[in-house]
């Protein structure tokens, strides 16, 4: 049998711990940060349904989306969901799925498209090139409403019903993060905040609204006409 010495066991053991050093610290490297996002009223009450989305500064933005798709659907003579947030690119559907006709368009400047009256899935998907909001209506049904955020960036959400999102930031750096809801009413200048996320530091952000936010559309008294929004 043969022997190994002291001075190579010793040698083979630095040599372990290094390497899984190395491995760890590549692990942290690679590990994408996470930004949990939370939005509450002027009472402290968490907002459902906020668009929120990081922009990186200094670079690039997350660019288009060539091959990327995403349905607005129409069911019960309203748009689902009612807020859709796209990457810039992205390839949207419009089906209907009630039983009804609908005539679906949009005036917006990003994005101005107009689907005849038609049930089922009959249009082509429309690809949105350029970012903004985009205004959805029915040239049929008056009270219907959606909207489309398009975004010059792959990292968004949106709030869940306890006011929350988290948004998986694919690499270090500096953000703009923003927020928008069609019932907010606050400034645009108090919808935004700069964050910096490096070594995939987790990192939690709050948007505290100081004005009162206008009714939901589903709301039974009190919502705001189409025109309003």
């Amino acid at each position: 049998m043969r022997l190994v010495s002291v001075a190579t066991l010793m040698a083979t053991v630095r040599l372990l711990t290094a390497g899984a050093l190395i491995i760890g610290a590549c692990a942290a490297v690679a590990r994408a940060s996470d930004l949990d996002v939370s939005v509450v009223d002027r009472d402290g009450k968490p907002v459902p349904n906020v668009a929120v989305y990081a922009v990186p500064l200094g670079e690039a933005s997350g660019g288009s989306a060539a091959t990327a798709t995403a349905t607005m659907n129409q069911i019960d003579v309203q748009f689902h969901p009612h807020i859709l947030i796209v990457q810039q690119g992205t390839a949207v559907s419009f089906p209907n799925t009630d039983t009804i006709a609908h005539h679906v368009y949009s005036f917006s400047d990003p994005q101005q498209f107009d689907l005849a009256i038609y049930k089922g899935d009959l249009h082509p998907p429309v690809t949105f090139d350029r970012p903004g909001l985009v205004t959805l209506g029915c040239n049929i049904h008056d009270n219907m409403l959606g909207y489309i955020l398009v975004v010059e960036t792959d990292m968004f959400g949106k709030t869940n019903n306890v006011g929350q999102a988290t948004l998986p930031l694919n690499r270090s750096g500096e953000f703009k993060v923003r927020i928008w809801s069609p019932r907010i009413r606050d400034r645009s200048d108090s919808l935004s905040r700069t964050v910096t996320l490096s070594g995939g530091r987790d990192q939690v952000l709050r948007f505290s609204l100081e004005s009162k936010l206008r009714p939901p559309r589903d709301s039974d008294s009190g919502a705001l006409a189409w025109s309003d929004y």
